[in-house]
Parts: C-alpha cells; sequence; structure tokens
C-alpha cells in the first residue's frame, strides 16, 4: 500500500488529493513542524535523506518531489486518467506545469516567505534595516516577477479554466498549492484563478483529502 509521509500545512496535501481522485487506497503518516522554526522533524531524514515532504513509499520504492510524486503515481496507478493523451499539445500543456509548479513559480513564493519574516526575526536595533532590505528585494525583483506569472496563469486559466487544456488533470492538482500560496501570499487574487480554486476546493476528492490531511493552512 502507498504510504504518504504527510507534513502538516504542506506540498504533501496535494499528494493525497491525487490519490482521492485516482481511488487509490493508502495510508497516512503524519508528521509536525517545529512550531517555533516551522521546519520538518528530523523523523522525516528516516523516509529520505533530505528530510522533506511530500515523500511516499510505495513497497520497495520511495519517491520524493512533487512532481515526480505526481509522475508515478499517475503512471502506475492512473490508467490513463488525469493525464491527456500522448503526442498532443494538451500532453505538452501538462508537462509543462507540471514543472512550472516547483521549478518557476514556487521558488519566488518561498522567498517572499522567507523575507516576509526577516524583520520579525531581526533584533529590535537592526529591524528597520531589515525592514529597508525586505522592501527593496520585494519592490525591485520579487513584486515585479510575481505581477508577470499571475498574470501568465490568470491569461492561461482563462482559456479554459483548466492548466491543461479542457479536461481537469494531475496537473492542475500540482499547481494547486502555488495558486493557494499565490492567494495566501500574493495580494489580490485575479477573477480566472479565483475561479480555479473555487473548483477544484469543491471536488469531493479535494474534500476528502483535507479530511485525511488534517487542518490544513498555508504559511503567510
Amino acid at each position: 500500500m502507498v504510504t504518504v509521509h504527510h507534513l502538516n500545512n504542506s506540498r504533501s496535501q496535494r499528494v493525497l488529493w491525487l490519490l482521492e481522485e485516482l481511488g487509490v487506497e493508502y495510508q497516512v503518516k503524519r508528521y509536525e513542524r517545529n512550531a517555533r522554526t516551522m521546519l520538518a522533524p528530523p523523523e522525516l531524514k528516516a523516509v529520505h535523506p533530505l528530510g522533506k515532504s511530500p515523500v511516499i513509499t510505495d513497497g520497495d520504492n520511495t519517491v520524493a518531489e512533487s512532481g515526480a510524486i505526481v509522475e508515478y503515481l499517475v503512471g502506475r496507478y492512473g490508467q490513463g486518467r488525469l493525464i491527456p493523451a500522448e503526442g498532443t499539445r494538451e500532453r505538452l500543456q501538462y508537462s509543462y506545469w507540471l514543472h512550472y509548479a516547483e521549478g518557476s513559480i514556487m521558488p519566488l513564493l518561498v522567498m517572499k516567505l522567507v523575507l516576509s519574516q526577516v524583520p520579525k526575526g531581526s533584533p529590535a536595533l537592526v529591524r528597520p534595516v531589515a525592514r529597508g532590505i525586505v522592501g527593496g528585494v520585494e519592490k525591485m525583483f520579487l513584486g515585479p516577477n510575481l505581477k508577470t506569472h499571475v498574470a501568465f496563469i490568470e491569461s492561461e486559466l482563462g482559456k479554459t479554466g483548466w492548466f491543461a487544456g479542457q479536461e481537469f488533470s494531475a496537473a492542475d492538482i500540482q499547481m494547486s498549492f502555488p495558486a493557494e500560496a499565490l492567494a495566501a501570499r500574493g495580494g489580490d487574487v485575479p477573477p480566472n484563478l479565483a475561479g480555479f480554486l473555487q473548483r477544484i476546493h469543491a471536488r469531493p476528492a479535494y474534500q476528502r483529502a483535507l479530511q485525511r490531511g488534517g487542518p490544513y493552512e498555508l504559511l503567510r
């Protein structure tokens, strides 16, 4: 049976959702973030050397990285579901968004999260300087780049409502976490992205995954 090594409030929530969509039996092994550092506990290193989530075990296979997990589960258990047909334009889009989620948009969102904590963790005397540095990075780099990405995502969702053609696919599951992170950290949510979030949150499999995974609230 597939075991999801599930860290609270993390990318592993979408792995639970994918398994629910596929109707695959699985078990959840829970891990809690350190309340002070918000990092994963050291116990996860017994599963994978990097000690990060998501990671799954399936028999003798241990699979880490969200995109690799999606490809593994859809390939092994999907029977052609949640993935466009080979050789189609939709399949190319599917592959693109599967990699874009972690390769392009999430590094910016993680940087935004980390930088937002810098002033809070700075000594009082240097806090104004820290705020100034963070503000400069936001203004000169993060803000413009995130604006470009949000406009791109909004435009793509405006075509069909999904990321890989007319049908819901695992690419939408992969993109759910950055979409939710944008809503949590990126300010105003444009209408197509808001509609996407409403549609995925209404899916029964998404709701079942929340029940299995427990409380889910993104770090801000």
